[in-house]
C-alpha cells in the first residue's frame, strides 16, 4: 500500500509530557502516512529527548536553550533543506497540540480534494469547541489587525499566513520558500515565514475541519497584564516571548509599512505608559 511520506518539524523546551503526546498521537492516528520527524531539542532538561528516542524515525537536534521558537524552527528547517530523503510534504507542528486520530491524513485527503499545490493550514480548537490558532487575514492594508480563520464547509478559505501549529507544505513549495528570517527569536516567526510564501505567490489555505486540541497563550504572565508594574511590563516586553522593539519593528516595515512600522512601534509603550 502506498504511504505519503511526511517530515515533520518541531521544537521543544521542558515539555516532556506535551511534547511526547503530540508525537505519539501523530503517529498513532495517522498510520497511513509514512512520518518521519526532525526535532529540536532546545536545551531541555526533563528527558524529553530519552523518551523520544524510543520511537522511530526521529531525529533529534539540540540547541542551548537560547533558540526559542523562532530559532528551533530555523535550525529544524535549515537541516531539512539538506536532507538527501525525498518527501511529498512537510508539516510544521507546535508541540503542545493535542492531535485528533486522522488528522494528517484528513489534511492531505483535503489538499487533494482541492487539488492545488498550495500550503494547507490545520486548525485547533481550544478545551470549549472555539477556534484557537489556524489561518490568518489581514483585516487592514496599514495597520497590523488580523483574523484567526477557518474555512467552511463547502468553502474554501485561503489567509494571507498562518500559526503554525498543524501547517503541511508540498515539498516543492517547501524547498523555496526563504528560512524565519533571522531577526526573529520567538513571536512572529511563523507569521513572517506565512507571509513570505505569499508574497512569493504561494496559495495557502485553511481547512474546515480541527485538527486538534490547543488552548490560547494567556496573557497573566506577559506584558499584556495591566495588573503588573510598569517596569515589569517593560521587561517583558522586550523578553525574547515578549514584543521586542527592533523584531516589531522589522516585522511591521517588512509586512505593511515604514508608516506602519514607525507609529505602531510606539503604541506598545503607550499601553504601557497608560496601563491599557
Amino acid at each position: 500500500m502506498y504511504k505519503s511520506k511526511v517530515l515533520c518539524l518541531a521544537t521543544y523546551h521542558n515539555r516532556k509530557e506535551k511534547t511526547v503526546n503530540a508525537v505519539k498521537k501523530l503517529i498513532e492516528g495517522n498510520p497511513t502516512i509514512e512520518l518521519h520527524f526532525c526535532l529540536v531539542d532546545d536545551g531541555s532538561t526533563d528527558g524529553t529527548s530519552e523518551v523520544l528516542k524510543n520511537f522511530q524515525n526521529i531525529e533529534i537536534l539540540y540547541g542551548d536553550g537560547e533558540l526559542f521558537y523562532s530559532g528551533g524552527m530555523r535550525m529544524a528547517i535549515d537541516h531539512a533543506w539538506k536532507t538527501r530523503e525525498k518527501y511529498e510534504f512537510v508539516l510544521l507542528f507546535n508541540d503542545d497540540v493535542d492531535f485528533y486520530p486522522a488528522s494528517i491524513e484528513k489534511l492531505i485527503e483535503y489538499s487533494q480534494k482541492i487539488g492545488e499545490s498550495a500550503i494547507y493550514v490545520g486548525p485547533t480548537t481550544d478545551e470549549n469547541g472555539f477556534l484557537s490558532y489556524g489561518g490568518v487575514c489581514k483585516s487592514s492594508k496599514w495597520r497590523p489587525k488580523f483574523n484567526i480563520v477557518m474555512s467552511q464547509k463547502g468553502q474554501t478559505r485561503s489567509c494571507d499566513t498562518f500559526n503554525a501549529n498543524c501547517v503541511l507544505v508540498p515539498w516543492e513549495i517547501f524547498i523555496h520558500i526563504p528560512n524565519i528570517p533571522d531577526i526573529y527569536r520567538h513571536s512572529m516567526g511563523d507569521f513572517a515565514y506565512g507571509f513570505n510564501a505569499s508574497k512569493m505567490g504561494y496559495l495557502i489555505y485553511v481547512t474546515d475541519e480541527f485538527v486538534g486540541i490547543c488552548a490560547d497563550n494567556p496573557i497573566d504572565n506577559t506584558w499584556r497584564n495591566r495588573k503588573l508594574p510598569m517596569k515589569v511590563r517593560l521587561r517583558k516586553k522586550e523578553s525574547p516571548k515578549g514584543l521586542p522593539f527592533k523584531e516589531w519593528y522589522y516585522y511591521l516595515k517588512t509586512n505593511y509599512s515604514v508608516l506602519t512600522a514607525i507609529v505602531y512601534s510606539i503604541i506598545p509603550y503607550l499601553r504601557i505608559l497608560f496601563c491599557r
